[in-house]
């Protein structure tokens, strides 16, 4: 069969994905609203849509021809319910694509007369806008269906009741509607079908799903309805090509006489040619979120309840902007495609589009324009909320992306323990054990990282001061230039959502970010209010950092163990970043301070971390048999302590005559200025990129000597500062990973780099972390741009005879492998 020529609409849609991961997203929106292509590498009709965790979900699309008896699965298993009584046929799959915000599966269905057949797309979008928070925080998604060819069909779509509970036996009720724009003009008309559980359970979850919340599937006016039994639903679709447009009123459980909400559609392209319809998936929950906030336990509304008077006007105003939210999601799809070529290759870009939804999927926004707040699920691992060493490894997608999201992440943390509700003197692990519950822990009895969490969260600190200060820009950059001055409002964050702009007919889009003297001030009063909590991380790591005691890192699930010589380089980074923030209100002497203790314990760190021989740094400093990946060490070049006098001169800030500029330009005088050699010495970095290439593995670089797993983000963090081969080898090693391995999870970050690349135990999937594979992306736009330029001599060939002290050390570790 000749496949038909497609227009240039379909041509954009069947853009080439050069790798083929396990599962895809579909409608990824939040930890609740969030349904993946199972076995992506089969035919879509093989296995039901999931949920993250591996349920199956109740999805399904099928066609039919106009005149035909053939029935053609397009999604999921519907055909299930229809026997042997129909002419089930399956249509000519031509795969899936995907960027940042959409996945579109492709199919050829044929035609009586007609070698070229139908061409038909389900096009999934998840829009992440960067240059809109007010959109991104919509918990909605689109499903568009692209029809072209000679030959009319129709088309069917259905969801069941698991999409509102984890719990099968949950009875739920629902009805249907019609609604209209305010003005009621019949042009602009949806269908609704909405249901819920008929008892909800607020902040309480069963299987990872919420047990609270309204759903809301949304369809153009023109379509057919019907909601009940689901293989009576389906017989009449595949019996008369169209549905009754009636709703059975028993409610009943979800899997009892299973209740589904379905639409059917013609596609008349007979005479038109092609034909489109879109669909909306809407979960509304409110409150979102339970949180321990400043002024006690707060039930927190979601974002999008700012802007609209009630739950229909959202919906409408979302269903009409799909063609809005397509373009700013293209648009940020296209910058990220650009700039991930321009550090990696094709299979890099693809793996940061595969993982940009996955993060967004895990976070919640709430609160109102004058405090926004973005709260995160650790999925998988524990459910905890605002997980700080989870933010830390995704935080490079927020900065790359769009840092004020970074800064709503932040926001929960420090307000919460500025309030006096934590009571130890460490950052925090985490604001509640089980998500949505940010209820923090007054007893003091979180996971106990303490070093790793002062180390993460005054890394992040600094980069969202250096993101505000220097002009580098982000994905986010807004389209109009701003060179006003910030007026701080002690009731409002110093990043509130502020009068959003309009460009080229798109409202609602946000202020620009950083880069002007609103940034500094912005940067300014930031830490100001909170100067006391990172004085407070930062003693303690002063205390404790160099030879950090008996405790976990982030990699928990690798236990406990004492003096880790990556942990303490994060405590020492973090001292350093004090040294920026402190510098940022000219608190001068603390910047002294911090910097001269910083410099003091780097240099006795090289003494005892690295190995005798020099070949590469040891995973704890009595540990001399053994090695780790250093990915901390990417801090220190994100926040440009790297970049050494040689390379770069000092930012250029907008300063008022009254305003201390924020780095003197004297660098005899200014221990903050780059030096010649860096804050972390050149030659660790060289020392570290020649190991990770003498001991990779098939899929990658293993986490340390102990197990032959490793963790994605953490090796892209260290590809980052390593050689551009180094860097392409384990980007390569990734994307070959991703390629072959056997999970059948959405993207997981730990993984064995041997074998079948599976789960190693414990099984991580759908996790923010993923974020972490930004970090070149961010990294290129960091330090005014000049970043990577500060890295350029770790091209330059090492000596052959330190090559061979290399290779002869990783040979020792062979019996580990």
């Amino acid at each position: 069969m000749k496949l038909l020529a497609w227009g240039s609409a379909f041509a954009a849609l069947a853009n080439a994905s050069t790798l083929k991961p396990p599962i895809l997203p579909l409608i990824v929106r939040n930890p609740y609203l969030s349904t993946w292509l199972q076995d992506a590498r089969a035919e879509p009709w093989s296995r039901w849509p999931m949920f993250y965790t591996g349920e199956q979900m109740g999805f399904s699309v099928m066609s039919k021809v106009v005149g035909s008896d053939d029935v053609y699965p397009l999604l999921g298993r519907p055909h299930d319910s229809l026997g042997d009584s129909y002419n089930i046929t399956f249509p000519k799959y031509l795969g899936a694509t995907f960027d940042a915000s959409t996945t579109n599966l492709s199919y050829v269905i044929p035609t009586t007369g007609d070698d070229q057949g139908v061409a038909v797309v389900l096009s999934f979008l998840s829009p992440i806008t960067p240059t809109s928070t007010f959109r991104q925080a919509i918990p909605a998604s689109y499903l568009a269906i692209y029809v072209q060819g000679s030959t009319d069909i129709d088309i069917y779509i259905d969801i069941n009741g698991q999409w509102v509970s984890g719990d099968r036996g949950s009875r739920i009720k629902w009805d249907h509607y019609t609604k209209s724009s305010t003005s009621e003009s019949p042009d602009d008309q949806v269908k609704v079908h909405r249901f819920q559980r008929e008892t909800e359970a607020h902040f309480t979850e069963i299987g990872d799903r919420s047990e609270w919340g309204h759903f809301y599937f949304v369809a153009p006016a023109d379509v057919y309805h019907d909601i009940g039994l689901s293989a009576d639903v389906r017989h009449h679709f595949a019996r008369h090509s169209k549905l009754r447009n009636s709703v059975d009123q028993k409610f009943r459980g979800i899997m009892e006489e299973e209740p589904i909400f379905s639409y059917s559609k013609t596609f008349s392209v007979s005479s038109s040619g092609s034909e489109s319809a879109t669909f909306t998936f809407a979960y509304i929950q409110d409150p979102a979120i339970q949180f321990a906030s400043a002024r006690g336990m707060t039930l927190m509304r979601p974002l999008w309840q700012s802007y609209f008077s009630n739950v229909d006007d959202l919906l409408h105003f979302h269903y009409y902007d799909f063609e809005n939210a397509k373009k700013l999601a293209g648009n940020y799809s296209a910058t990220l495609a650009k700039d991930a070529y321009a550090s990696g290759s094709d299979d890099y870009k693809d793996i940061v589009e595969l993982s940009a939804r996955q993060v967004l999927g895990a976070t919640q926004f709430a609160g109102t324009p004058d405090n926004p707040l973005l709260f995160l699920k650790e999925i998988s691992s524990d459910g905890n909320t605002q997980t700080i060493d989870v933010i830390f490894p995704a935080f490079p997608f927020f900065l790359y992306t769009n840092p004020r999201w970074l800064a709503y992440l932040l926001e929960p943390l420090i307000e919460h323990m500025l309030s006096g509700q934590y009571p130890n003197d460490y950052a925090m692990h985490d604001l509640g054990t089980h998500f949505p519950n940010a209820t923090g822990h007054p007893d003091g009895r979180d996971e106990y990282m303490p070093v790793e969490e002062c180390g993460n969260i005054l890394i992040m600190g600094l980069a969202m001061v250096n993101s505000l200060v220097y002009d580098t820009g982000s994905a986010a950059a807004a389209p109009l230039f701003d060179d006003s001055e910030y007026t701080e409002n002690p009731q409002q964050s110093v990043f509130a959502l502020e009068k959003t702009l309009e460009f080229e007919g798109i409202k609602y889009l946000d202020q620009p970010w950083g880069g002007s003297k609103k940034g500094l001030q912005q940067a300014q009063a930031w830490v100001k209010r909170s100067y006391k909590l990172w004085k407070q991380w930062t003693s303690y790591l002063v205390k404790y950092s160099l030879r950090p005691a008996n405790q976990l890192s982030t990699d928990d699930f690798a236990g406990w163990l004492a003096l880790q010589t990556n942990l303490a380089l994060k405590g020492i980074i973090g001292i350093k970043a004090m040294a920026g923030i402190s510098k940022t209100i000219n608190q001068d002497s603390d910047a002294d301070y911090y910097e001269k203790t910083a410099r003091e314990y780097v240099a006795k760190w090289e003494e005892y971390g690295m190995s005798r021989d020099g070949t590469h740094a040891k995973l704890s400093y009595d540990w001399y048999g053994s090695w780790t990946t250093l990915y901390n060490l990417y801090a220190d070049a994100l926040l440009c302590f790297h970049i050494r006098s040689t390379d770069s001169p000092a930012p250029s800030l907008p300063l008022d005559n009254d305003q201390h500029p924020l780095l003197p330009l004297d660098n005899d005088q200014n221990p903050l200025l780059p030096k010649p050699n860096g804050f972390v010495p050149q030659h660790i970095y060289k020392v570290q990129s020649d190991w990770y290439q003498a001991v990779r593995q098939k899929f990658g670089l293993p986490l340390d000597s102990r197990h032959l797993y490793t963790k994605s983000d953490w090796q892209i963090f260290a590809a980052s500062v390593s050689s551009t081969t180094v860097r392409s080898e384990i980007l390569q090693s990734i994307a070959y990973w991703v390629n072959e391995t056997v999970t059948n999870r959405p993207l997981t970050d730990l993984y064995n780099t041997e074998g079948d690349g599976g789960f190693p135990g414990p099984d991580f999937f759908a996790r923010p972390v993923v974020g972490g594979h930004f970090a070149p992306l961010t990294l290129e736009r960091s330090c005014g741009g000049k970043a990577m330029d500060g890295l350029k001599f770790l091209d330059e060939k090492s000596e052959k005879e330190h090559l061979d002290k290399v290779a002869e050390a990783a040979k020792a570790f062979k019996f580990v492998f």
